[in-house]
């Protein structure tokens, strides 16, 4: 009986962590219809890095990073926050800058086991964390599901879909580390927090 509560108890801390991870990636992902206008820039890849930025919790509106991808996607980091509890949230948007719809690739989810059996996620994201010398995967439930966005609807060109992933924390004194989703590019980002 006393296992049965447990597992209880622990699933019901899961769909809190993930409850509470979609409503900080839907607040960071927010601010308006953005104009179906705007383009991001055409620089080859991630980061910017235009001297000094600030933190997330300063309210910057530029983002962390942009990683472009295949079909016309780019994944646009707007935060990457450390929370008390010993986790790092990655939260921001995947845009479809192409001309014809497009899905976000299988290959997102990663490889291994687990996740694959639970069907399309960003599972295979990772954040490296080189001074340290580890890598850091997205944290699964119970059950083995990863703590992202998952089931992502086929994006219209122009369009976008919030994207969340959940990662254990680097130590308090590392602020800086390289994000890797599959068939996107990499990029170095500042954890806030």
């Amino acid at each position: 009986m006393s296992i049965r509560f447990t597992t209880k108890a622990l699933r019901g801390m899961a769909a809190l962590t993930v409850a509470a991870a979609l409503a900080l990636g839907v607040a960071g992902c927010g601010g308006g219809d953005g104009g179906a206008d705007e383009k991001p820039d055409n620089s080859a890849s991630a980061s910017r890095n235009d001297g000094s930025q600030p933190s997330a919790q300063e309210g910057s509106d530029d983002p962390l990073a942009e990683l472009k991808g295949e079909d016309g996607l780019i994944l646009t980091i707007n935060a990457a926050a450390r929370d008390a509890g010993g986790f790092v949230t990655v939260s921001g948007e995947i845009k479809n800058d192409g001309a014809a719809a497009a899905r976000v690739s299988i290959e997102t989810r990663g490889d291994e086991t687990e996740i694959i059996r639970h069907g399309e996620s960003l599972g295979g994201a990772t954040l490296v964390d080189s001074a340290n010398k580890k890598r850091y995967y997205v944290l699964r439930d119970t059950d083995g599901r990863p703590l992202t966005t998952t089931d992502m609807p086929r994006i219209k060109p122009g369009g976008s879909i919030p994207v969340f992933m959940q990662f254990p924390a680097p130590p308090a004194d590392t602020s800086e580390v390289t994000f890797q989703l599959p068939t996107f590019a990499a990029a170095s980002i500042q954890i806030a927090g």
